[in-house]
């Protein structure tokens, strides 16, 4: 399945401002990364997720995400992940596309990334007042890279 995603720094003080729904804690580690993609062991509030993620091809990627249970995503961060991420994540919709908001609690506390899955690369959608500059195409943004 394809992934078209594009990725905003937030602005904190307009993203302070912003009502929000009740987030979705996250945890997140990946048990391989290379040149070629990686793959990441996720819970998200109550169940758990083992996603791949192929290398990017400008803001395109493949990606396969299988739900898994919970207890098993557990015992996978105690067995392959030293390190992980977690963070809340807030889901707005603007103009009839889903954005998603993370707050990072750590590795990196107070960092607030904003990502808009699209349909096709070109597609057109309105920007909100809070993202500010666009890092799709810097890789220090990717979620693999922070830990």
């Amino acid at each position: 399945m394809k992934e078209i995603e594009r990725k905003f720094l937030v602005n904190k003080e307009i993203w302070e401002t912003v009502e929000k729904p009740k987030p979705i804690y996250i945890k997140q580690g990946y048990i391989s990364k290379s040149e070629k993609g990686v793959v990441r062991i996720r819970i998200k509030d109550e169940k758990g997720f083992l996603t791949l993620k192929s290398a990017n091809f400008g803001i395109e990627r493949n990606e396969y995400e299988y739900e898994i249970p919970k207890d098993e995503a557990e015992e996978m961060f105690s067995i392959f992940c030293e390190k992980f991420i977690e963070k809340q994540r807030y889901e707005i919709v603007i103009s009839d596309k889903k954005w998603e908001v993370d707050e990072f609690l750590q590795p990196q506390k107070n960092f607030i990334l904003a990502e808009i899955e699209l349909s096709f690369v070109n597609e057109e959608f309105t920007l909100p007042d809070w993202a500010e500059k666009e890092v799709s195409d810097d890789e220090n943004y990717f979620n693999s890279n922070f830990l």
